[in-house]
């Protein structure tokens, strides 16, 4: 078989940090090889070194053998120009991994097509169907469980917990990065979406991040406590995943929940508090740091905004993307002993 290799869909949305957040996971930290991406309104630039094509049949010649929906789209819908892009893909013998709500083997026109030219059609959101609620096997692991959570949604909590990951590898530990959405499984080549199923889903993802060899395991975090929309998967994820370390994940200048203006965001403070009162009574879990995304910021204005939360926190800070995670690492393992 084939090693496989990833062409990754971003039609208009390669350059969005917010939709197109899947692709650009993909091509930062995923282990599966990425070709190319396709996105006609970027062609001839680049994203992290990998090319933008304009077309599915441009990228060919580079021997993608998989395409994967690099976006996160309103509803998690496909717009109606990918239709034609899909059918590309299939006509050209490429699997295609999809992680949007909008499931492409339940499409009659795709699936034919699918059959026709021998190719897989995986839909990352679909459940397992064995999965059943919490059974407490979460709280019997002997490995230590640390979950991003966040002030709001698309904020960095993936890339916080994948950059933890690896600070931790590299110190030599046990550990495991969990995914529990579309990016990250796309990413890590396991998982499951857990906002479809949550509670079940979570505590079976860290049953098998224990299975795997983690004896540290960080958590990928979804949606936000108090978010208007996404509030339910982010409190089913902690309880299912059952952790015992909580870092708290913040874009810097933001102040309401994106898409949803008269819904302000708490304050960080309120949020910390606010999460480990909502944690498992049986496994009482910390807040033990803060990640800043600093994106929005030049670097003097980051590391005012790192000193500010510090100052209003009481917490360890620091923007792991940008300025490296040992400091929340070190943060992390210390709440852990």
């Amino acid at each position: 078989m084939a090693e496989k290799r990833y062409l990754v869909l971003a039609e208009d949305f390669s350059g969005d940090p917010h939709y197109g957040k899947t692709a650009r996971g993909i091509v930062r930290y995923g282990l599966t090889p990425v070709v190319a991406l396709v996105d006609s309104s970027r062609a001839g630039g680049e994203q992290d070194g990998i090319p933008i094509v304009g077309s599915v049949e441009e990228a060919l010649p580079l021997g993608p053998t998989t395409a994967v929906v690099g976006v996160a789209t309103p509803g998690g819908r496909f717009p109606p120009k990918w239709r034609e892009l899909l059918r590309r893909c299939v006509e050209s013998g490429l699997d295609v991994e999809n992680g949007l709500h909008q499931f492409v083997a339940e499409d009659p026109q795709l699936a034919r097509l699918a059959a026709r030219y021998g190719v897989e059609l995986r839909d990352l959101r679909r459940p397992p169907e064995d999965l059943n609620v919490p059974t407490g096997e979460n709280l019997r692991l002997p490995a230590r469980v640390v979950l991003t959570v966040g002030s709001d949604c698309a904020i960095g909590k993936m890339t916080v917990a994948l950059e933890l990951d690896r600070a931790a590898q590299a110190r030599g530990l046990a550990s495991v990065f969990v995914p529990t959405g579309q990016t990250g499984m796309a990413i890590a080549g396991w998982g499951l979406c857990v906002d479809a199923v949550v509670s079940g889903a979570s505590e079976r993802l860290v049953v098998e991040g224990a299975e795997r060899g983690g004896e540290l395991l960080i958590v990928e975090g979804q949606g936000a406590i108090t978010h208007p929309a996404y509030s339910g998967v982010t409190l089913g994820l902690m309880h299912g995943s059952a952790p015992h370390v909580l870092v708290l994940c913040h874009l810097a200048g933001s102040t309401e929940h994106e898409g949803f203006p008269d819904h302000p965001l708490t304050p960080l403070p309120e949020l910390v508090a606010l999460h480990e009162r909502l944690s498992l009574r049986a496994r009482p879990a910390t807040v033990a740091a803060i990640a800043l995304n600093t994106r929005l910021l030049d670097e003097s204005e980051a590391q005012a905004a790192i000193a500010a939360v510090a100052a209003e926190t009481g917490l360890p800070v620091d923007d792991p993307a940008r300025f490296g995670p040992e400091r929340l690492l070190v943060a992390v393992l210390a709440a852990l002993l």
